[in-house]
């Protein structure tokens, strides 16, 4: 079992589409909380039509709701972002409170079972956000977690555009 990790920001469609299948990823996990994005330029990114353009592609789509950090963790990192006078997109790390809050209330209560049976025969899984910079995403957070409960010798990889 490969565990990737891949943003939205940065990509055409077609380069995100080829990212994925340059890197024989079989399932992409979408862990964000809400699943659109605004303006033209990331419309692909929106949950119907990605969906779409993956299955076209032969990549199953997963969403797993439970991975994606709650209103109120998102807005602890929006004041930390607000302090530094730091945009969303321009971050490129967490704030340790972002983290903390997200490990203790999301994945210290993931069930990795249930998850792990959703699975089924991948080779290789990419958790989908979408900041560019993988530090700057609770999906690095989520992929390093799952992919030390499949085996702690997993490296998480990163593609980036």
């Amino acid at each position: 079992m490969r565990i990737l990790t891949i943003g939205g920001y940065g990509f055409t469609e077609d380069k995100f589409i080829h990212t994925l299948k340059s890197a024989d990823v079989d399932i992409l996990v979408d862990i964000r909380q809400r699943r659109g994005l605004r303006g033209s330029r990331y419309a692909f990114l929106n949950s119907k039509r990605l969906q779409a353009i993956l299955n076209s592609a032969n990549i199953r789509y997963l969403y797993v709701r439970e991975l994606a950090p709650t209103s109120e963790i998102r807005e602890t990192q929006k004041r930390e972002d607000a302090n530094s006078k730091t945009s969303k997109r321009d971050r490129l790390h967490l704030s340790p409170n972002f983290v903390s809050k997200y490990q203790n209330a999301i994945l210290s209560t993931f069930d990795f079972t249930n998850f792990q049976h959703s699975l089924i025969s991948a080779q290789a899984i990419a958790f989908f956000c979408v900041e560019g910079a993988p530090e700057a995403c609770h999906r690095s957070l989520a992929a390093e977690h799952i992919a030390s409960l499949f085996d702690e010798n997993i490296q998480v990889e990163h593609l980036i555009p």
